[in-house]
């Protein structure tokens, strides 16, 4: 018999593992279920979307033959019947599991976010996770003059860019040292805000919404030392949270995401889980690349074509690429954390750029591009390969330039 996958989650990692266990030649039926009205789709470029740079069906994603089911939302899912439970009332049979249900907006400790009159976000409020998201947003900074972003990661930073490039004068809310700390250091983050100042977006760092004022709807953002922004519109970019539900009402571990070994499989039988809302070896990545790599994974050993194959981590690395801004930065990006670190940086106000390594010895442990990625390529290749460089570093930082 055929067997029949079910993947639950019509993101990014469900869209790849489908795309891939069909280019592997898998033999099973591939039915991807979203809760969205829409089939998959690249959400990293949502920010695009916003400014009209993309449209929607120009970031789909391909599901190589398996079958969509959009707007087809599972409530409950049965290990051992294997059964899932959707929410018109039909229960699907399945052979194996895959869990790619991905992660939620997190809403920030902050008051007047929601409808004082019943659920949901206040008039004038926003998060940015899916198309429809952005088409509401799109509509309201048709008329908006002002907007503010809580919060300074890379959502927040490209969000903010978006809006700016709409003509709304845009100011950012930080509650971290400085912007996308997770990813860049001070300097590179410095050199960053000047970039997002010369695009009209203001920054302040180091400071905390504490509310949210409007009567029918937003029009002031109050920081926690009584000043106030104000807006027409507030953006919430304050991470993720993974989904895990689903996973915890049919009785499978759950931490901060839901448990996986290094073959991405739950204490489930049959049952797998890939993507942000997984949790390997005590990391939930959070990040597109590694939810790719653990799709790919998962479809090498469900298909067959290695039934051995493990996931057993992603090196850290990120990349942003949205209109005036990029950056890539990969690895150990703070030296002072480690004093047998070494640092080489180039840095070019002039140009808006910022070029820093971080050397164990010979090898490269980290390294941060922002405004100028003519060497990424070779950058990533050295940081992936772990061997002794060879020559002088610098190469790596100015190879291509005039």
């Amino acid at each position: 018999m055929t067997p029949r996958i079910a993947v639950v989650g019509g993101g990014m990692a469900g869209a790849r593992f489908a795309e891939r266990y069909g280019a592997l030649g898998g033999p099973g039926t591939v039915t991807v279920y979203g809760a969205e009205p829409r089939a998959p789709y690249n959400r990293v470029l949502l920010a695009d979307v916003l400014t009209g740079r993309y449209d929607a069906e120009s970031i789909a994603l391909p599901l190589g033959g398996a079958e969509a089911r959009p707007g087809c939302e599972v409530m409950a899912l049965d290990p051992a019947a294997r059964t899932l439970a959707l929410a018109d009332g039909t229960v699907e049979p399945w052979d194996e599991l895959v869990l790619a249900t991905g992660s939620n907006p997190v809403l920030p400790p902050v008051r007047g976010l929601r409808r004082p009159d019943g659920p949901g976000l206040a008039e004038g409020v926003h998060t940015l996770r899916t198309l429809e998201d952005c088409g509401r947003l799109a509509e309201e900074a048709v008329t908006a003059k002002r907007a503010v972003v809580i919060g300074g990661g890379v959502l927040g930073v490209s969000a903010a860019r978006a809006l700016a490039a709409l003509g709304v004068r845009t100011e950012i809310v930080h509650q971290g040292t400085h912007l996308i700390e997770r990813q860049l250091d001070g300097e590179a983050a410095e050199v960053l805000r000047e970039r997002l100042l010369a695009l009209g977006v203001e920054t302040y760092a180091r400071n905390r919404a504490r509310a949210v004022h409007g009567g029918d709807r937003a029009d002031a953002v109050e920081l926690a030392n009584g000043y106030r922004l104000d807006c027409d519109l507030v953006v919430l970019a304050c991470g993720t949270r993974p989904r895990t539900a689903l996973a915890y009402g049919a009785g499978l571990p759950v931490g901060t995401g839901i448990l996986v070994d290094d073959r991405l499989a739950t204490a489930g039988p049959h049952v797998s889980a890939i993507g942000d809302c997984a949790e390997h070896r005590g990391t939930v990545h959070g990040l597109a690349g590694p939810a790719w790599e653990q799709a790919d994974a998962l479809a090498r050993r469900l298909s067959g074509a290695d039934p051995d194959a493990r996931y057993t981590g992603s090196l850290q690395r990120a990349r942003l690429s949205t209109g005036d801004l990029e950056y890539a930065a990969f690895g150990a990006v703070d030296e002072t954390l480690d004093p047998g670190l070494d640092v080489l940086r180039i840095a070019d106000a002039t140009r808006g750029s910022y070029k820093k390594l971080v050397l164990r010895g010979t090898r490269l442990v980290g390294a941060i591009l922002l405004g100028d990625l003519a060497t990424v390529d070779a950058l990533a290749g050295a940081f992936e390969s772990k061997e002794p460089l060879g020559g002088h570093p610098l190469h790596l930082l100015t190879r291509g330039e005039s």
